[in-house]
């Protein structure tokens, strides 16, 4: 009883976050009410309250949730040593999560714009941390000689722009695309463009 309890739960904590990452992607923090965020859930006001006492507290939810989603993407680096495997790994899960999370990726986006307003220095850390022992792992492919010297950080930004574009300005991709969403084969044709500019850069073959 107990378990299947704390399976409603995570289920209705799961809807409620999607469901904010839309709402807050489509109207902004400060255009947000909870109310907004409970219809579009699909549950009653003061179900939502019960999980997330205040809008802030969700939207830190919705911004955390999200960067633990892309330390997730990234845990090839830990998995794999081979530079050409990780950076392609990385690169596919970024993109898929760009198209099947898009409102995420646009809420992360706002925020980070307007200088982590919401956010502030709860952010710091987590994030710094995080991508400095990535950096580390390309500094070591560098000395190694594996891959051409570029600065880690640079690599790092190149990889989040290109796929992050296709979540942050997808009504300007899908209107460069005759006003149409990328195919399943588009889509993959922009994965292994990505891929293929971002290896060939640093001297490998995709």
């Amino acid at each position: 009883m107990a378990q299947h309890k704390l399976s409603i739960r995570q289920r209705n904590v799961d809807n409620i976050l999607l469901a904010a990452e839309k709402v807050f992607a489509e109207k902004g923090f400060a255009g947000t009410a909870m109310a907004d965020i409970a219809e579009a859930a699909e549950l009653p006001r003061s179900n939502v309250h019960y999980y997330f006492s205040t809008k802030a507290e969700l939207y830190q939810a919705v911004l955390f949730g999200l960067l633990d989603v892309w330390k997730q993407d990234a845990l090839c680096f830990e998995l794999y040593d081979d530079p050409r495997i990780v950076l392609s790994s990385y690169i596919r899960a970024k993109m898929n999560h760009s198209r099947t999370r898009p409102h995420g990726s646009k809420v992360w986006a706002n925020e980070i714009i307007h200088g982590a307003p919401n956010l502030g220095a709860a952010l710091d850390d987590p994030l710094y941390d995080w991508a400095k022992m990535k950096e580390a792992k390309i500094r070591q492919w560098i000395e190694d000689g594996r891959i051409l010297p570029v600065e880690p950080s640079g690599l790092l930004y190149m990889i989040w722009a290109s796929t992050q574009h296709y979540a942050d300005f997808s009504h300007q991709v899908g209107l460069l695309n005759d006003h149409q969403p990328l195919s399943e084969l588009q889509f993959e044709r922009a994965v292994q463009t990505v891929t293929s500019v971002i290896l060939r850069g640093i001297g490998l073959e995709p």
